[in-house]
Order: C-alpha cells, then sequence, then structure tokens
C-alpha cells in the first residue's frame, strides 16, 4: 500500500512516500479503515525527531486523525459493517487499568495515541479498535471529519472535563491558527465563555474574530501582548488561559489570569522548561492544569457537536498523500490557519 514512512529518527528528510507498504491486518476488536484523508498534528513533527524512552518499530507510520471506510472486520467485532464511513479517537488505552475502568481513557497506564505510539493514518489503510470508532453522519463531508478528532478531543477535555468551564468566565486563547487553538475558541464560545485571542498578526487576529472570538490582541503591534489583555479586560484578567506554546509565552500567560484563575496546556511547542514565579501561583491563587487527548466519552460529546454544526472545523489546505513534505513544511513555518490535510483516496 501507499504510506508516508520512516525507518529512522530525524528531520524532514528521512521521510518517505512508499507503495511497497504490506497492508495491516486487524486484530481481535479492531477494523481496518480504507483511510480516505488525513490530518496534520504537530505531533507528527515531535515523533519523527524522537524522544529518549519512544520505541518505536519500523518503518513508522505517522497520523493520528483520519476519515475512510471499513474495509475489515477483525474477530468479535460487532456493530459496525463493511463500507461504514467512519472516523476515530486517536487516544488508544487499554481497557483493564483502574484509571481505564474509572473511565479515564487518557491516563490509562499504556497510553498511546494512534500514529504516535502504533502505525497511523498516513496510509491506504490502518487498523483501528473498534471501541474508538465513530460514525460519521451522511451528507457530513469526510474531510471535515478527518480534519477535527485530535484537536478536538483535546480542546474540549482540556476546556470542559478537566478545566470545568463555565458559562459568564473569560477565557484568553494564546495562539489563533494552531487546530487545538481554533476548536478551543469554538467550544469556549459554545460553553457561554467570553473569549479573546492572541494571535501572530493582524490577518490572524482578524481570522479570529470571524470565527468568533470576542477580542483579539495582535502581538506583532503589541509584542508586551500581557500588559494588552489586562487593558482589553479592564485590569481584571482572565479566569482561563489556554497556552500550548510552553517557554515562550508562559510568564505572560500566568501574567494574564485573574484571581482564581486557572491556566491551561495540553503542551509546548516552543520548550517545555517554562520559569513559573510562585509568588504569581499564591499570591493570586492560580492553578494549572496539565491535559492530553481524552476519553472515549470526551470524544462522542465533542464530535456530536462538530455534526450538528455547532462546532465547525477549520480547514486550511489539503495536499494529496504523495506531497505530504510540502504540507508538512507549511505547517512547520507557521503559515496555516486550521487544519492541513492529506488526501489518500
Amino acid at each position: 500500500m501507499r504510506a508516508i514512512v520512516f525507518y529512522q529518527h530525524g528531520g524532514p528528510e528521512v521521510l518517505q512516500y512508499r507503495e511497497d507498504i504490506p497492508v495491516p491486518q486487524p486484530g481481535p476488536g479492531d477494523v481496518l479503515i480504507a483511510v480516505r484523508f488525513a490530518a496534520l498534528n504537530r505531533l507528527d513533527n515531535f515523533v519523527r525527531i524522537g524522544w529518549r524512552g519512544l520505541d518505536l518499530a519500523f518503518p513508522h507510520i505517522l497520523g493520528a486523525d483520519c476519515s475512510g471506510t471499513i474495509a475489515g472486520l477483525g474477530a468479535g467485532v460487532t456493530g459496525w459493517r463493511i463500507g461504514q464511513r467512519v472516523a476515530a479517537n486517536p487516544t488508544l488505552w487499554c481497557g483493564r487499568c483502574p484509571q481505564c475502568l474509572a473511565g479515564w481513557h487518557n491516563r490509562c497506564d499504556t497510553f498511546a495515541i494512534l500514529g504516535e505510539h502504533v502505525p497511523g493514518a498516513y496510509a491506504e489503510f490502518v487498523c483501528i479498535p473498534a471501541r474508538n470508532l465513530i460514525a460519521i453522519p451522511d451528507g457530513y463531508p469526510d474531510d471535515l471529519a478527518a480534519a477535527v478528532p485530535l484537536v478536538s478531543v483535546t480542546a474540549w477535555h482540556m476546556l470542559i472535563t478537566a478545566g470545568r468551564l463555565r458559562p459568564g468566565e473569560a477565557v484568553l486563547v494564546v495562539g489563533a491558527g494552531g487546530g487545538v487553538n481554533t476548536a478551543a475558541l469554538q467550544i469556549a464560545k459554545l460553553a457561554g465563555a467570553t473569549v479573546g485571542v492572541v494571535a501572530a498578526n493582524a490577518e490572524k487576529a482578524a481570522r479570529a474574530r470571524a470565527l468568533g472570538a470576542d477580542w483579539t490582541v495582535d502581538r506583532a503591534a503589541e509584542p508586551n501582548w500581557s500588559k494588552a489583555v489586562y487593558a482589553a479586560t479592564g485590569k481584571r484578567g482572565v479566569d482561563v488561559v489556554v497556552d500550548n506554546v510552553g517557554a515562550a509565552t508562559w510568564g505572560n500567560s500566568l501574567r494574564c489570569l485573574a484571581r482564581g484563575g486557572r491556566l491551561l496546556t495540553v503542551g509546548g511547542t516552543s520548550g517545555y522548561e517554562a520559569a513559573t514565579p510562585v509568588n504569581l501561583l499564591f499570591g493570586k491563587h492560580l492553578s494549572l492544569i496539565g491535559s492530553t487527548m481524552g476519553t472515549q466519552a470526551d470524544f462522542e460529546a465533542v464530535m456530536a457537536q462538530v455534526f450538528a454544526g455547532k462546532l465547525k472545523p477549520v480547514v486550511d489546505s489539503v495536499f494529496p498523500l504523495a506531497q505530504y513534505g510540502d504540507a508538512l513544511a507549511r505547517m512547520l513555518a507557521g503559515e496555516a490557519f486550521g487544519k492541513i490535510l492529506v488526501q489518500v483516496a
């Protein structure tokens, strides 16, 4: 089958487009998906580079998100049929450990992510546990269904389940164009929050307002953007900051919080070593909340909102699978607003 693979960790040059990769076979409880679209995530870049303790079987196939049709059923799978259109929660869990039995699938003792720890969706076929699937309703586009699973389940769990966002609260999203941030903006608005966005430039600030942001800060024009946020909130600050940038923005994000505020994070694209002024934590009664992926209940809840049209996936561009390198370059350049997709079939 056709797939994007790599045989060793390294830069983008290690990626190969191959047409001779064996088709995977679904094991018990799994389904084989014929992939139509797959979506890029920053996770792809981190996995390709690698880190201590990441033990992959090579060649490895990246890709956490996809939409497609069921092409095969593993032993014991019921309730699904060949040809059915589906998307899937990329969170993988064992179902047996205490965290799983309590419903916290994203805290599983053997937690994994599709395309990170196991072969992913940049291929003609991918195997996924049947329990992770969700049916795509008739009439809903395959490309939009592929654009949302990872970022939407991540943002939903972060804001709604872990962050316990309440109607009337003020939320600041640090960054405008990334998939998690465009999802977080919409989820926060759906939850009844007032939402501000810190954007890299005026164009992305305008697009964030068009997506529903109540106000924006252009950090190209306002480098000291925490002061601009403070002014925009009547010198109060915000109840919740969503910061997935990490080291480069951490201090400013903390300073933007009102008393009793929460800083939510699911990543650190600029680095993980961020200084935290302890006096701010105890002086303002702040909370730091880390979150990764989401449970199946989170996934089904957020996808119901997506399929009902209450949350609208933002697609930046679509590339053929063979041009994944070009798609990756666009993502790494920070040029995109919303999700970049590859079309497989």
